[in-house]
């Protein structure tokens, strides 16, 4: 069985997932990813995943807390999504140093 890899990307720093993107020359998932008037987040995932290997570029940058929360939210949609596989690509781990 074949399979695919797919890059997606968080709201914490969008330019440089697109330009891994670029570099990788690939494009990025469609995913949208907002917040519910009551602050939680909300994430859409637009195409298939289903025995992917799918990719999270998403750095836990200030606000940690937030970002952080979205990145697991994110991975929890993939993983509904029956992803093969999910990666977290963190090029700034916040609490790193706990």
């Amino acid at each position: 069985m074949s399979y695919e890899l797919k890059l997606f990307s968080g709201n914490a720093n969008r330019p440089l997932a697109e330009e891994i993107a670029q570099h990788l020359r690939m494009r990025l998932g469609d995913a949208d990813v907002s917040r519910f008037s009551d602050g939680e987040v909300y994430v859409q995932i637009n195409e298939n995943v289903r025995g992917q290997d799918v990719f999270v570029i998403q750095p836990t940058c200030p606000p940690v807390n937030d970002t952080l929360m979205e990145l697991l939210v994110m991975m929890d949609a993939f993983k509904r999504a029956s992803a093969r596989r999910i990666t977290a690509v963190l090029p700034y781990y916040g609490y790193g140093r706990q």
